[in-house]
C-alpha cells in the first residue's frame, strides 16, 4: 500500500503536520491499515528528499508544518491515472502457507483449509455487520464514503478468498480420489529358481 501517494493526496488538501496527516489517514481508511507517527515522519523525509513535499512553517502550537510541491502534485496526478501494477503482487501469507503445505509430512491441508474458512468467514461477516451499521445513516462526508470504499473491498477479498478455500479442498479431493483408483503397479513374482551352469575343466 502506498502510503507516500496516500500523505500525498492528504497534503493536497492543504498543509498539515505529522500527527495530524496520521490521524487523517486513518479516519479515510477507517483504521485498517494503522499507522505510527515514525512512519509517517520517515515518509515525510523522504517526500522532501525527493523534492514533492516542503516544509511549511509551523502553526500556532508550534508543529512543523509540511506542503505539497508542484512535483508533488504531479506525482500524485501520476499515481491516480496509472492502474496498479498487478504483475508483481505482494506475497500472500495464505497462498505460500497452502503451497507448503501440500505434501509436507505430518500436516493436513485439509484442516489447515478448514481452520482457515472459519476465520475467513468470521472476517466476512465482521465487515458486513460493520457495512450495516456504516449504512444505518446515508455517508455524508469523503470520510465516510471512503472508510466505506475500503470496507466493501475487505468484505470483497474475503469472500473470494473464501471461494478459492473452497476450489483448492474440492481439487484436493479429488486428486485423492483419482490417487485412490489408480491401479497398482504389480511386481512380477520371482520364478523358479535357475540351476547354476557347472564349470567345464579344460
Amino acid at each position: 500500500m502506498s502510503i507516500r501517494h496516500g500523505l500525498l493526496a492528504l497534503l493536497e488538501r492543504g498543509p498539515r503536520y505529522g500527527s495530524q496527516l496520521r490521524t487523517e489517514f486513518e479516519s479515510r481508511t477507517g483504521s485498517t491499515w494503522p499507522l505510527n507517527v515514525g512512519q509517517v515522519y520517515t515518509t515525510l523525509s523522504r517526500l522532501e528528499r525527493d523534492g514533492l513535499v516542503v516544509q511549511d512553517g509551523e502553526d500556532d502550537q508550534g508543529h512543523s508544518l509540511y506542503s505539497i510541491s508542484d512535483e508533488g502534485r504531479t506525482e500524485l496526478r501520476s499515481w491516480f491515472e496509472t492502474p496498479v501494477d498487478r504483475s508483481s503482487p505482494p506475497r500472500d501469507e495464505l497462498a505460500i502457507k497452502l503451497a507448503m503445505a501440500v505434501g509436507a509430512p505430518g500436516v493436513d491441508i485439509r484442516a489447515v483449509i478448514q481452520s482457515q474458512r472459519h476465520h475467513t468467514v468470521k472476517a466476512m461477516q465482521d465487515y458486513t455487520r460493520l457495512k450495516a451499521q456504516a449504512l444505518t445513516d446515508v455517508p455524508t462526508n469523503r470520510d465516510e464514503v471512503a472508510w466505506l470504499l475500503v470496507l466493501e473491498q475487505l468484505i470483497f477479498q474475503a469472500e473470494a478468498e473464501a471461494r478459492w478455500l473452497d476450489h483448492c479442498e474440492a481439487r484436493l479431493v479429488r486428486l485423492a480420489e483419482a490417487a485412490a483408483t489408480e491401479p497398482e503397479i504389480s511386481t512380477p513374482a520371482p520364478g523358479p529358481a535357475r540351476p547354476a551352469k557347472a564349470r567345464t575343466r579344460r
